[in-house]
């Protein structure tokens, strides 16, 4: 990765209130470099391909950072299956349950005309729909 993009990514961090500390940068250029729906421990052998850089605990922290400040979207497939997502724009997702791949709907491809009414003393925070495939079988 070339120094213009590292100083790109610091300052998107930045633009999030996010200090760019060596070992984010890391884990933000893997992340949006591939524009991939990655999970932590994907993301922890790539940060540490070439020689340990992080803990789990640090790219866990990192990343629950990363969504907290809106940089990067968490897309639970199971309550043991987390992937995340650089892509923050309003969209759904087709997961294969085969395969574990993850992609991208276009949000207009899949309208939402109408909700429930919400329960008392809340509001609407988002709408994540995963779409779960398998292949076809003759």
């Amino acid at each position: 990765m070339g120094r213009m993009d590292l100083e790109a990514i610091a300052a998107r961090l930045r633009r999030h209130g996010v200090t760019p500390t060596s070992q984010r940068l890391k884990i933000a250029s893997i992340l949006f470099s591939c524009m991939e729906h990655l999970s932590a421990d994907q993301i922890m052998l790539a940060v540490n391909r070439r020689k340990p850089a992080a803990s789990k605990a640090t790219v866990y922290n990192t990343l629950n950072l990363f969504v907290k400040k809106g940089l990067i979207r968490e897309v639970i497939i199971d309550p043991s299956k987390v992937l995340y997502d650089p892509r923050t724009d309003r969209h759904h997702h087709f997961y294969d349950i085969a395969t574990g791949k993850l992609s991208d709907i276009d949000f207009s491809e899949l309208p939402i005309h109408s909700l429930p009414a919400l329960p008392h003393g809340t509001i609407l925070d988002g709408i994540d729909i995963v779409i779960r495939t398998r292949p076809a079988t003759a």
